[in-house]
């Protein structure tokens, strides 16, 4: 699923900004990417991604404000130092003209260089951004489930309806075939007599070679436990098992085309197996 958070504020003695984004993938995909004094806590960072965001491929940046950054200062004692040494080698040698500030500072360690980049932080302090930044990417991914859950119940429900339609003709469908055996055995033994008992025997095997009713009562419980996790209010990650529950609806689908050997039924199952596939590839990016 789709998002983006981001935060600011203090790691040690520098303001860090981090901004967070997903996209759409099956797995939990992390980019990290860190200023040099933060890389040694980029597992911390990993981990706490991990088990904040199950599924998306996740890019996090984080930068350091240089403007807040403490730079250098003027080692004053230093600077006092070489104009001493510089004007005593004027007097010495004659030298005449006056000491120019740029030039002092240019020599060796008056200005201290030394900058400070997060380098007095702790792992804590950069994982609390990130929280800050992931809360709010959870909150737009969450509006987004919103809108992805109202159109996987539209689909969920044509797939219903289609079960119903192959529900109500499943017993049509046997008794046609039961007819046409019987038709079909006459037919073949002429003025032959045929046992009734085993005429009728061979058209309960057939019924029973040919009833798909337990495949449609286990769909109808995959239906309703994929509608109920939609309504899941836990906050808990829910894909994996919308995308288990699929699985066992695609493989009864499979088992009722094989069984059918009727063409509106077959009709219907390809109908369902087509709409199925849509709503496997949006349950790929649910988290």
């Amino acid at each position: 699923m789709t998002g983006f958070g981001s935060a600011e504020g203090k790691v040690g003695s520098v303001r860090v900004s981090v901004e967070l984004r997903t996209v759409n993938h099956r797995f939990f995909n992390p980019s990290i990417k860190l200023p040099g004094p933060f890389t040694k806590w980029e597992g911390d960072v990993r981990e706490h991604l991990r088990q904040r965001i199950a599924r998306g491929h996740v890019a996090l940046t984080a930068r350091i404000d240089r403007d807040s950054a403490p730079g250098g200062g003027i080692n004053e004692e230093r600077f006092a130092e070489y104009v001493g040494v510089l004007r005593s080698l004027q007097e010495r040698y004659g030298l005449s003209g006056a000491l120019d500030a740029s030039t002092i500072l240019s020599l060796p360690d008056v200005v201290d260089l030394v900058t400070h980049d997060g380098d007095d932080g702790t792992a804590e302090q950069l994982i609390a951004l990130v929280e800050t930044a992931v809360t709010a990417l959870r909150s737009m991914r969450c509006e987004e489930g919103v809108r992805l859950a109202t159109l996987l119940r539209e689909r969920i429900d044509l797939v219903a309806g289609s079960v119903d339609n192959v529900a109500e003709r499943a017993p049509i469908r046997l008794a046609e075939h039961g007819a046409r055996l019987r038709k079909s055995v006459r037919e073949l033994a002429g003025a032959t007599n045929v046992d009734p008992q085993r005429l009728a025997q061979e058209v309960a095997i057939l019924a029973d070679r040919l009833d798909i009713s337990e495949e449609i009562d286990r769909f109808r419980a995959h239906i309703g436990a994929f509608c109920k996790t939609l309504e899941d209010n836990e906050g808990e990650a829910v894909g994996k098992r919308l995308g288990f529950l699929l699985q066992e609806m695609v493989r009864e689908a499979n088992t009722m085309g094989s069984k059918a050997s009727d063409a509106p039924i077959l009709a219907e199952v390809v109908g369902i197996k087509e709409e199925l596939e849509r709503i496997r590839e949006q349950v790929e990016n649910v988290e």
